[in-house]
């Protein structure tokens, strides 16, 4: 066996992360479709590098350590969710309350919002999506959903990522809203404002829907 450091309590923190310590620290524009109705969410960064065109997640990733793996959360209200999208990765997700509606599609211009076809999955259900297919998903219920995402291991800002659909790419650019080709944000000088726009109205739809704000949100009922 390796001759591996001795922990500590200090240290072994560094690997914790409470659900109520960074629930409030959501990211609501961390794509450029971020911005276009309909694909409002919550983007958490838990561990890793995660999917991200905002820079702004590395000040907000719950886990500061370094790791070969990339897990994201987030939340929506129903019928939001990312617009149609790719990767050169796999990655997971997991419906951790509600349910979600995941479309798919061999084109990168769907001609339908429905694509090729679609998965309806409910809490506990995994989907694992394949390099280079596009894929759009969206909270198919009536309350606000949340999912996991474990991505594969890659690196940030080397490239595009994710790939949208052109249809997304002009839809945001009409919002001033692109990426580099490097795959990081070109923030407009109106981003302030429109991020301000985005998380509040995301903050009162969670208000509206949850009967109590995210700081008052627990995963679980109180016992």
């Amino acid at each position: 066996m390796n001759n591996y450091p001795r922990q500590t309590q200090e240290s072994m923190s560094k690997g914790v992360a409470y659900f109520d310590q960074y629930k409030h620290k959501g990211i609501p524009i961390m794509f450029i479709d971020s911005v276009i109705p309909d694909h409002y969410r919550m983007n958490y960064a838990l561990v890793g590098d995660t999917a991200s065109e905002n820079p702004d997640f590395e000040n907000q990733r719950a886990i500061a350590t370094p790791h070969t793996f990339q897990i994201g959360m987030a939340w929506a209200p129903p019928g939001n969710g990312p617009h149609w999208h790719t990767h050169d990765y796999v990655e997971m997700f997991v419906p951790l309350k509600g349910s979600w509606r995941f479309f798919w599609s061999n084109d990168p211009n769907p001609a339908t919002p429905e694509g090729d076809g679609s998965f309806l999955l409910n809490e506990w259900d995994v989907i694992s999506l394949p390099p280079g297919v596009y894929r759009r998903f969206e909270n198919a219920g009536t309350e606000i959903a949340w999912f996991f995402a474990v991505l594969e291991s890659h690196k940030v800002y080397e490239g595009k990522d994710p790939y949208w659909s052109p249809g997304v790419e002009k839809a945001a650019a009409e919002k001033g809203f692109r990426a580099s080709e490097q795959g990081k944000m070109i923030k407009p000088d109106h981003y302030a404002a429109v991020e301000s726009d985005v998380r509040e109205a995301l903050l009162k739809s969670f208000q509206a829907l949850e009967g109590k704000s995210i700081h008052e949100f627990t995963p679980v009922p109180a016992r």
